[in-house]
């Protein structure tokens, strides 16, 4: 084990003592005004939905380069009475839309054209995802849901040093809108007071009307002059006609542990179920976290499963996903009978699999429980960090960026690397390919863990790892959440690892079995709650980011 890898293990153990256990609730948010809001919530009286939908706008609000009005995302619910249900809140590609829209002339993708901007933006449907889950499982109004968040935006909050430099770091691309110049624009410092009249407005309106004060009237008519007045193509029309979707869960398991997650048009569950019945043949325990043998191992599940996801994966309402047999234990184990201990093998090489032989990094996740038995895993996003970089004028939220999840072009890869083929071609109303992850996973038939992350399409990889780190390698959840990641997507054909992984032996073992190693910054953030066999739960906010999980 490396020096790194120890330090920070014993610098977990020394905090694992530490880690407050609560009997009534836990919210694990990306911030901690935001999980103060959840946790307010739940002593009032609201369930674990009503603290989610609390936490969502606040984040909204306070988290503004991820949380968000303006964007979408998937929520998966296990309610007290035993029933697992999700709700796909994802963006859709507007009528106007078409497969050959960021294409030049010439066939070829138009730079920044699928991700700085409105043309970049799909319709949102944070908003009303949020308020459907509420309305059907919540028990609290939505006056006093969203109260939190008005009185965020309207009388503003002290910004955090991370916030501050994030803000700083993007006024180059702020600079090419004015209406957010008018709200984000200037140089900001940790203690800073942000006050935003215009989103305080704009929540005011769904406060009061619901659904409709977002997608009809005042802010509606907003939204589409801010179209009109830029080359974004989201009209009236898309906006009346949008709806969250309730989904079935996808589900699986693991040694034992039963797993839900989120269906397409996210990839996250079935990948995160396929790559489970993958590891479940081999003995990972045996070698050890992070031990060459184990991290060659999970590279090639890896590659198999994100080559599936490319040809298989998109929206289930417009295309066939083979999910059953892609989270099949027959199938993950047919996928892996090429896989060698003695050498490393090619994307070129891997292709996807016969899977019909019958058939920003920016992300947001957060975790709620309540005392009930209630639990909410939900991840929501603006795709790049701050979406497309553009304030809604008079509005005062920033737009999306999904479109750059649609293949522009087969075998082109995005913002994230990630390659793509017709399956998640652009069509109007689609929603377009996700990796989030979203998931609850029970021990016994009683709740054992909340899990969900950021991080493009590292978020598989960095679930599925905290997963194992708790199931395998017996890491208390702060272990779990901490310890240094690796990933690989198949393509482009390398090991993108987290420096702290690999010493230089394990490098070189790596490399002499033909391994590219690119060493990248961080990835991921994990909110993630835990539940002990006596009922109690505990959470956690990964190092990595500035949030906090806050109980009672």
């Amino acid at each position: 084990m490396n020096k790194y890898l120890i330090l920070i293990l014993i610098f977990c153990n020394s905090l694992a003592a530490e880690i407050p256990v609560f009997n009534n609730g836990v919210v694990s948010s990306a911030s901690e005004i935001a999980s103060n809001v959840g946790i307010d919530i739940l002593k009032n009286g609201g369930n674990a939905i009503d603290a989610a939908v609390g936490a969502g706008f606040a984040l909204a609000v306070v988290y503004p380069q991820a949380g968000n009005i303006g964007g979408g995302g998937f929520m998966v619910i296990h309610l007290k009475d035993g029933t697992n249900t999700s709700i796909d809140y994802r963006e859709k590609a507007p009528l106007l839309s078409s497969r050959e829209m960021y294409l030049n002339k010439d066939g070829e993708v138009i730079s920044d054209l699928s991700t700085l901007g409105n043309l970049a933006a799909g319709v949102p449907g944070s908003v009303e995802g949020l308020l459907t889950a509420l309305e059907k499982y919540g028990t609290m109004s939505r006056e006093k849901v969203l109260s939190y968040s008005i009185n965020l935006a309207d009388t503003g909050f002290l910004i955090n040093k991370q916030f501050a430099e994030n803000l700083n770091k993007y006024q180059k691309d702020f600079n090419g809108f004015t209406s957010t110049m008018k709200i984000f624009g200037g140089w900001f410092k940790e203690g800073d007071l942000l006050i935003q009249k215009d989103l305080a407005n704009t929540l005011k309106r769904i406060s009061e009307y619901g659904k409709k004060g977002f997608y009809e009237g005042e802010t509606a008519n907003l939204i589409v002059n801010e179209m009109k007045n830029t080359n974004g193509i989201i009209s009236y029309n898309d906006l009346i006609k949008y709806s969250a979707k309730e989904r079935n869960v996808i589900q699986g398991t693991y040694r034992g542990y039963e797993v839900i997650s989120m269906g397409p048009p996210s990839s996250g569950g079935i990948s995160l179920i396929y790559l489970l019945n993958i590891l479940e043949n081999y003995d990972l325990k045996k070698n050890g976290f992070g031990s060459e043998k184990n991290i060659q191992l999970m590279t090639e599940a890896m590659r198999r499963v994100y080559a599936d996801r490319s040809e298989f994966m998109g929206d289930a309402d417009f295309v066939s996903v083979p999910s059953d047999i892609l989270t099949s234990k027959v199938y993950a184990e047919r996928r892996m009978k090429d896989y060698s201990e003695d050498k490393a093998s090619t994307s070129s090489e891997v292709n996807h699999g016969d899977a019909y032989y019958r058939e920003s990094d920016q992300t947001t996740h957060y975790s709620v429980a309540d005392k009930d038995g209630n639990m909410v895993s939900v991840t929501t996003t603006l795709n790049d960090v701050f979406g497309n970089k553009s304030v809604v004028n008079g509005a005062g939220f920033f737009l999306n960026n999904e479109m750059d999840d649609f293949v522009s072009k087969p075998g082109v890869p995005n913002i994230y690397g990630l390659v793509g083929n017709e399956a998640n071609s652009i069509e109007p109303e689609k929603r377009m390919l996700s990796s989030m992850t979203p998931s609850i996973i029970f021990k016994d038939k009683k709740p054992f863990l909340i899990i969900g992350s950021p991080g493009g399409g590292r978020i598989i990889t960095t679930v599925l790892q905290t997963v194992i780190n708790v199931i395998d390698y017996s890491m208390s959840l702060n272990e779990a959440i901490d310890a240094p990641r690796f990933h690989h997507q198949w393509l482009p054909d390398e090991i993108q690892s987290e420096k702290g992984l690999l010493d230089e032996s394990k490098e070189n073992y790596l490399i002499k079995l033909g391994y590219k190693i690119n060493f990248i910054p961080d990835f991921g953030r994990v909110d993630g709650i835990q539940f002990f066999e006596d009922g109690r739960m505990t959470g956690y906010s990964d190092r990595r980011g500035s949030g906090k999980a806050i109980g009672y």
